[in-house]
């Protein structure tokens, strides 16, 4: 049986579904430039303060103190196709990627406990995002019975950041059993915005069109806590597991809403609570000598995002994830080897898809309405990472380089929004309104090229 996702999320923007497993479900991954031409993979290794992103326990491993900074320099291009055309758009950006540091305290003691060390890592990343959706002359509205305009362009737009501050302690017990816990402190930042442009067939004038509910502005706050454990089966071989509570975010909203019965057109704020899924990661590493080191992580949502329920939006939010989400899945892997004091790097990442295929009503090229048309990528979907990287040590400074190259393909929905007598989700303009019960889907390609440099002490 086919039930169109739109059942599910009448009255929610896209965006917001997108966001709620894009930002708020996926913490920043950004370490330094070994972490990320590793692919973040070093949940069994562990030895610095990245340690905090992966398993806690990985503090436990390093002998010798350490501080680093990483600079971050990104580019974000999205690719969107529909009716034969394609709109392309570039964002550069750099900014600081992550500062960490670990410092140890050897246990001059008999006991069989060699180490406790503590750490604080720092990661941050921008989430600015832009997908323009080519027009279609096929695809007309007609306001009345002289006024007619056809679909000229639409676009998802998204400024913000993300951030993640993480403290913890890992401690040795006798080079064979490393524990860890960690604290971690979140913060974003979203304005984003969902605009549709339509050209008139009489006038020859362009109008724009806001979606029900957009622009919207998300300040939120998160807090989640972790622990981990590390174990030495052989000198050559370690396997670690970890776990991360829900973040449990609290998020100050504000949006602009359109065509209210009392308040027409106007602002509004309110609060919402949200709780990310609780993961679980699986490490082994092998490591055949001091020149060369392999190590693989999996990890698995255990539960799916819920919101608290203030009312219907809430609702509505909970059943669509409750029906159409899939655990988040992703694994990741990486290796070093080693010349002396120079580094080679390098580290492949996989995500799954984060939702089941979805049936939707959308429109052909043509102008025609095509129901229960089926995707198995709708929103978001998987997604690959391929990553290298080189250093070289300095003995007590060294410096790190690499490149992470990210790639997904997903089918982009926009334009859907009904206005009935239980519904007012549909399109705005100062002066008229769009209301559709069908989707127009792009084909969407996004590449991330990202470049890392690393400067750290080691004491």
């Amino acid at each position: 049986m086919s039930i169109s996702a739109a059942f599910f999320a009448q009255a929610q923007d896209v965006s917001v579904i997108r966001n709620t497993i894009d930002v708020y479900s996926n913490a920043p991954n950004v370490g330094s430039a070994k972490f990320n031409a590793m692919g973040g993979s070093n949940g069994a290794l562990g030895g610095d303060a990245n340690s905090l992103l992966t398993n806690p326990a990985g503090l436990g491993v390093a002998i010798s103190g350490e501080v680093s900074g990483t600079l971050l320099i990104s580019n974000n291009k999205n690719t969107s196709s529909y009716a034969g055309s394609s709109t392309g758009y570039t964002i550069n950006k750099g900014d600081l990627g992550n500062l960490s540091g670990v410092m140890t305290f050897q246990l001059m003691t008999e006991s069989a406990w060699k180490f406790v060390n503590i750490g604080i890592n720092y990661s941050n990343q921008s989430i600015e995002n832009y997908v323009e959706t080519p027009g279609n002359s096929n695809l007309v509205y007609d306001f009345d019975a002289t006024n007619s305009s056809s679909f000229g362009r639409h676009a998802y737009d998204r400024y913000g950041y993300l951030s993640k501050t993480s403290v913890g302690v890992g401690a040795n017990y006798n080079n064979n059993l490393y524990i860890g816990a960690g604290l971690n402190f979140l913060n974003s930042s979203i304005d984003q915005s969902d605009t549709a442009i339509f050209n008139s067939l009489s006038g020859g004038g362009s109008e724009t069109f806001s979606k029900q509910n957009t622009p919207f502005y998300e300040r939120g706050n998160g807090f989640s806590a972790s622990l981990g454990v590390i174990g030495k089966l052989s000198p050559n071989f370690r396997v670690g597991g970890a776990l991360e509570t829900p973040t449990f975010w609290n998020i100050d909203r504000s949006y602009n809403f359109y065509n209210d019965p009392i308040y027409g057109d106007d602002y509004a704020t309110e609060n919402r609570k949200l709780t990310s899924p609780l993961k679980a990661t699986v490490s082994a590493a092998f490591i055949a000598s001091k020149s060369f080191s392999l190590n693989v992580d999996y990890t698995l949502g255990l539960t799916k995002p819920k919101y608290k329920v203030y009312g219907d939006a809430e609702t509505e939010l909970n059943d669509f994830f409750k029906d159409n989400a899939k655990n988040l899945s992703e694994v990741k892997v990486g290796a070093e080897y080693r010349i002396k004091q120079f580094r080679l790097r390098g580290g492949y990442s996989y995500a799954s898809s984060p939702f089941d295929a979805l049936s939707i009503s959308r429109y052909a090229n043509n102008g025609d309405v095509e129901d229960n048309q089926s995707y198995n990528n709708l929103i978001l979907s998987d997604r690959n990472a391929l990553s290298f990287g080189v250093g070289y040590d300095f003995k007590s400074f060294y410096i790190d380089a690499s490149y992470q190259n990210i790639t997904s393909k997903y089918s982009n929905p926009l334009l859907y929004g009904v206005v009935d007598g239980n519904y007012e989700a549909g399109y705005y303009s100062p002066t008229r309104l769009i209301s559709s019960d069908a989707y127009v889907v792009s084909d969407v390609k996004n590449i991330r090229n990202n470049f890392f440099l690393t400067v750290g002490w080691k004491f």
